[in-house]
């Protein structure tokens, strides 16, 4: 019996992927697996990722890219995010896909080169202000990359960009990033680029706004099967499964009379007699501690509280008058089909969304890989 784990239903990623696949016309799929796979394990949910048929696997680090080829993964790679000095040698031998904004990130691209030319996105900033150069420097960065490809150092293999207000579709910011990037594309080819792939669209892009498909999409969070949209549009409505359940057992449960106050600054007092329970997860495990005197837990099928504020390595459930014991389970968040808090529902109370939800979860809690028939098991 372990202490708390989350169950990875590994049917539910394949699922996703097959319904994001489904909405698609000509547009390839990557799946994106960056920080640990959102918190469900990056190499498993990659393999689903695969089998369920996409095309492409998104990593934002080169220490996460380079790990899922070291477990065999062959196919197409895309990694965006470094810095100077990193070993781009290794992803460039590797045969990984890197991005680059400035033309620095060219010239380190060159350096890395040994056998085979690296390929590159070319990033625009269209809006996000992030990483990409400025469509006053693009023109400044295509020539400096298609000098390297006609020194047969680099392969310009796409155009890409992010979109900053895709949660929200009705945004004019969607329109305008979508210009920006139309016009960034025709500036490259006029300038003799011949790109491969356009791409633009991350989970909610892909889910409302199929003009921003272009040649290959990026889903991430709708990967696991919680929306991008939130509780405005929930994952049943969008076809996808939540993917995580986190669950642990009670480490202590107490009768305690009116007037006892509970946790660090004694922020929840009893109103009357009642019983508590000890979850033995907290904010070291990445529970937000936003979501003290607040946070929903299922108990005994029973919907109750969290009270108190969350510690770094406990917190306490008021289970009013319910009849529990020591080693009995708490859902802290599932799919919500068991009646369970979601992660939807715990984003509400700490005032975050559910990204962060899933993805803070340290590594103290195992991930246990099931299919779907196992997870009540």
């Amino acid at each position: 019996m372990v202490r708390a784990e989350a169950v990875v239903d590994l049917a539910a990623i394949r699922h996703n992927v097959a319904t994001l696949r489904a909405r698609l016309d000509t547009a390839q799929l990557m799946t994106v697996v960056k920080a640990d796979g959102y918190g469900h394990g990056m190499v498993p949910v990659a393999r689903a990722a695969r089998q369920a048929g996409a095309d492409w696997i998104g990593a934002a680090v080169l220490e996460e890219a380079l790990e899922l080829r070291a477990a065999g993964d062959t196919g197409p790679i895309f990694c965006w995010l470094t810095t100077p000095g990193e070993p781009l040698a290794q992803a460039i031998a590797a045969g990984i896909d890197l991005s680059a904004g400035a033309p620095w990130e060219i010239d380190e691209l060159v350096a890395g080169v040994t056998d085979r030319p690296a390929r590159v996105h070319l990033k625009i900033d269209t809006g996000l202000s992030r990483g990409g150069a400025v469509p006053e420097e693009w023109p400044t960065l295509v020539r400096a990359a298609l000098k390297a490809e006609r020194e047969g150092r680099l392969e310009i293999t796409g155009i890409w960009s992010h979109l900053a207000s895709a949660d929200e579709p009705k945004s004019p910011a969607n329109e305008a990033q979508v210009e920006t990037f139309e016009t960034a594309i025709a500036v490259a080819e006029h300038l003799g680029a011949e790109v491969e792939y356009r791409h633009l669209a991350n989970s909610p892009g892909m889910l409302a706004l199929p003009q921003t498909h272009f040649d290959l999409v990026r889903p991430g969070i709708a990967t696991y099967g919680l929306s991008p949209f939130g509780p405005a549009l929930p994952s049943a409505e969008l076809g996808l499964r939540p993917a995580m359940t986190l669950r642990a057992r009670l480490a202590m449960v107490k009768r305690v009379p009116a007037g006892t106050s509970v946790s660090y600054g004694l922020t929840w007092t009893a109103p009357k007699p009642s019983t508590l329970g000890l979850i033995p997860l907290g904010y070291g495990d990445g529970l937000p501690r936003h979501a003290s005197n607040g946070a929903p837990v299922q108990v005994g099928g029973a919907r109750r509280t969290v009270v108190g504020r969350i510690c770094m390595d406990q917190c306490v459930v008021n289970l009013e008058d319910d009849v529990a014991a020591a080693g009995q389970e708490v859902v802290l968040f599932g799919p919500g089909t068991g009646g369970e808090p979601t992660a939807d529902d715990w984003a509400e109370v700490a005032g975050t969304i559910n990204y962060e939800i899933v993805t803070r979860l340290g590594a103290r809690i195992p991930r246990r890989y099931v299919d779907s028939a196992e997870v009540g098991g």
